[in-house]
């Protein structure tokens, strides 16, 4: 049974009285505390990691108690977390999905030893990922920085709280930014 710090409020309205029922910091980390046992399998589903399953509790309980004020009483506060570490994950898989992990299973020693095969590269790669630095450069700093947020896995919504923009400005600026590289590295 929870205690609840009640904060009563008479307010005369003909017959009717209202009551808040307020829910104390203590109770609701008290809440989480119990639930977190629940959260530890649909963590390990989602990662299939347990460091980054940890991590994804933390970061869930973190949100969880930065927006204790959206969580309503009596509604099921296991449902509640579940939502927030579902987002939380497909947020960070969104932003990290652009950098993979690289790892070989091949001792270091093999690549010394096997020098048969040498790769001729005529620099052709590296001279277009130079041209297309160089023509994101060029874009007037309004565009290419919300370009270059967009680029690295920013949502719209976190680069328009970020500049203080309206969202539909910040998805003209990024398609307007797109048009002029299009247009610099085709001609």
């Amino acid at each position: 049974m929870f205690v609840f710090y009640w904060l009563q409020t008479s307010v005369n309205l003909g017959l009717k009285q209202k009551t808040d029922y307020i829910m104390t910091r203590k109770v609701f980390d008290e809440l989480l505390v119990n639930h977190r046992n629940f959260l530890e399998p649909f963590a390990l589903s989602l990662t299939r990691d347990t460091e980054d399953a940890k991590d994804l509790i933390q970061e869930t309980l973190f949100r969880a108690i930065a927006n204790k004020e959206k969580f309503e009483e009596g509604t099921n506060i296991k449902g509640w977390l579940f939502t927030i570490m579902r987002n939380v994950f497909i947020n960070s898989f969104r932003r990290n999905k652009k950098f993979k992990k690289v790892s070989s299973e091949l001792p270091q020693e093999y690549f010394l030893d096997h020098t048969d095969r040498v790769a001729h590269n005529e620099g052709l790669i590296n001279a277009g990922i130079r041209e297309i630095k160089a023509a994101i450069n060029r874009l007037p700093d309004i565009f290419r920085l919300s370009f270059e947020l967009h680029y690295i896995g920013y949502k719209y919504q976190e680069i328009a709280d970020a500049f203080d923009e309206p969202l539909g400005t910040i998805k003209s600026r990024i398609h307007f930014a797109r048009k002029m590289l299009v247009n610099k590295l085709v001609c």
